[in-house]
C-alpha cells in the first residue's frame, strides 16, 4: 500500500516531528511506496528517510502558513497518488491541516496515533485524555487520515537514494485562502530551542512569580537547557505560551526533564512524556508528578534549585 506523508519544513529543513511520521508510514506501507508532499519549497534530505517520490506544491499563498490552502494541496496530491492513507506529524499544525483535509473529503481523521494496522479496516491505536489513555479503534475509510502523536516513533534514517520530484500548482479558492498568516512575533533571540533541548527546567505556580524564575533560568543555563512552564504560569501572565509544555503547549521529549512547583496534572504530563529521565522538585510531598518521576526532590525549589546550581559551578571548578 502506498502512503503519502505531509513534511512540514522551515527553509527547507524538514520538521523532526515529520521525520517521525516518515518513520510511522514506512512501518505501515509494509515495504511499499511512500510519497512526501511539502509545499514551497523542497525539504532537504527526505531519500534518506525512505521518501521515493516527493511533491511540491507551488503557490504564492505558501510564503506564509494557510491552513486550508495546505490542506488542498494535500488533496490533489492524493488525486495524483492514489494512496491507501495520508500522514501527518500529530502536531498543532499537522492536526490543523488534517482536519481540513477530512472536512474536503469529508472522511474520519484518527489523531495523535502511536501505531496502527493496515486492513479492512485499519486498526489505530492513540492517544487520548491528554496522554492518559490509549484508545484501539477501527477506521472505516476508503482513504485513511492519520497523524502520528510526536515522540511516539523515532526518526530513522534507511539506505535510500534521491527521491523523484513531481511539482504541482493546486487549484485553490478564496475560502482557501480566508485565513493566512500575515505577521509573527519573534521570540527572544538565543537559547535554545524547548522543542529540541536535551534538558528542560521548568517552573509552575510553586515558582511563585515572574522574577522567581530567576533560579529556573539559571539552571538551565548551567546545564545548556531550556526553560519551560506550566500552563498556570502563562495563564498567570508570568512567561509567553511559547514556553508552556504540555498538551496545549509543546510536547518535548529530552534527556532530563527537571519539573520544579508542577503539581503534575494529566495535561502537563502530555507534554513530556517523552523525557527519558523525570527530577520533580516540589515541596509538596503528595503532589501527583512524584508518581511519574524517576527521581524526586521534596523541598521548597526556592532552596533546592540555587543548591543544584551551587553543586554544578562547584564541581566544575567556580566556586
Amino acid at each position: 500500500m502506498t502512503v503519502l506523508v505531509v513534511v512540514e519544513h522551515a527553509d527547507g529543513e524538514p520538521a523532526e516531528v515529520s521525520l517521525q511520521a516518515l518513520a510511522f508510514a514506512r512501518a505501515y506501507a509494509s515495504g511499499e511506496p511512500v510519497h512526501a508532499l511539502a509545499v514551497g519549497l523542497e525539504p532537504r534530505g527526505l531519500g534518506a528517510h525512505g521518501v521515493a517520490t516527493l511533491h511540491v506544491a507551488e503557490h504564492d499563498a505558501y510564503g506564509s502558513y494557510a491552513p486550508a490552502a495546505v490542506a488542498q494541496a494535500v488533496v490533489e496530491a492524493s488525486e495524483r497518488v492514489s494512496p491507501a492513507a495520508v500522514v501527518a506529524g500529530g502536531n498543532e499544525l499537522g492536526n490543523e491541516v488534517m482536519a481540513h483535509v477530512a472536512a474536503k473529503l469529508d472522511l474520519p481523521l484518527a489523531a495523535n496515533c502511536v501505531a496502527a494496522e493496515p486492513g479492512d479496516p485499519a486498526r489505530v491505536t492513540r492517544v487520548r485524555w491528554g496522554g492518559s489513555l490509549l484508545e484501539e479503534a477501527c477506521l472505516h475509510a476508503p482513504l485513511e487520515l492519520l497523524t502520528v502523536q510526536p515522540h511516539a516513533v523515532a526518526a530513522a534514517e534507511v539506505d535510500g537514494g534521491q527521491p523523484a520530484v513531481e511539482r504541482f500548482t493546486p487549484s485553490l479558492s478564496d475560502a482557501d485562502l480566508a485565513v493566512r498568516v500575515t505577521g509573527r512575533v519573534e521570540a527572544a533571540a538565543g537559547g535554545v530551542s524547548l522543542a529540541d533541548a536535551r534538558v528542560v527546567v521548568s517552573g509552575g505556580r510553586g515558582v511563585g512569580s515572574a522574577e522567581g524564575f530567576a533560579v529556573i533560568e539559571e539552571l538551565a543555563e548551567l546545564l545548556g537547557g531550556a526553560v519551560g512552564c506550566s500552563r498556570a504560569v502563562t495563564i498567570a501572565g508570568w512567561r509567553p505560551h511559547a514556553d508552556q509544555v504540555g498538551q496545549t503547549g509543546t510536547k518535548i521529549a529530552p534527556d532530563l526533564y527537571i519539573p520544579c512547583g508542577i503539581s503534575g496534572a494529566t495535561q502537563h504530563m502530555a507534554g513530556c512524556k517523552g523525557a527519558k529521565a523525570i527530577l520533580a522538585i516540589n515541596a509538596d510531598r503528595d503532589a501527583p508528578i512524584f508518581q511519574l518521576a524517576d527521581y524526586g526532590v521534596v523541598g521548597d525549589l526556592h532552596e533546592v534549585v540555587p543548591a543544584i546550581s551551587a553543586e554544578i559551578r562547584k564541581a566544575r571548578g567556580g566556586g
